[in-house]
């Protein structure tokens, strides 16, 4: 009589899964991130995944989750890049002018600023990245990351709510 796995919490289901997907996992990531190391490294990270999730994923579902994990923590990590060299690129012109307590208060408002964005749980940060720094419609956002408007909306406005909390108290 053959056993009847219901999850990939059994060793022999996740090396099989492991063996069989480890690979292509990493060549679909490496496709988007075009860094060797980083991609071994996406796809090491959502193997540890499946592995602590096990008991909530189905054997017929592990590669979908796999390919779910392995993108979304590229997309997190591509954002967070976006952001740092958007920050990058603002230009001081006159920074000779402005006092330089000011300067200082306003450095430090903008690392509070980047410390409560990565704050966010990873799908607001997700949701308010691709609207306030790609530009992207709550529809657009819907259809990328595959969830309603509706859930959009929600993200977004907890987002805000957090982030209004974690820089209300700083006097610029």
């Amino acid at each position: 009589m053959q056993k009847i796995f219901t999850n990939v919490c059994d060793e022999h289901v996740f090396k099989n899964v492991f063996t069989k997907q480890f690979a292509t996992v990493r060549n679909f990531i490496y496709i988007k991130c075009k860094d060797e190391a980083q991609a071994e490294d996406l796809t090491q990270d959502a193997f540890v995944k499946l592995w602590k999730n096990c008991a909530k994923v189905s054997p017929e579902k592990a590669v979908s989750f796999l390919f779910t994990v392995v993108k979304n923590a590229y997309f997190n990590i591509y954002e967070h890049q976006k952001v740092v060299l958007k920050y990058k690129q603002v230009k001081k012109s006159n920074i000779e002018i402005e006092d330089p307590d000011f300067v200082l208060r306003e450095k430090e408002f903008q690392q509070q600023l980047n410390d409560a964005i990565n704050a966010l749980s990873e799908k607001q940060r997700e949701v308010f990245l691709l609207n306030r720094i790609e530009k992207k419609k709550y529809k657009e956002i819907a259809e990328i990351l595959g969830i309603s408007v509706k859930s959009v909306e929600t993200r977004m406005q907890r987002a805000l709510i957090q982030l209004r909390t974690s820089i209300k108290n700083y006097k610029l």
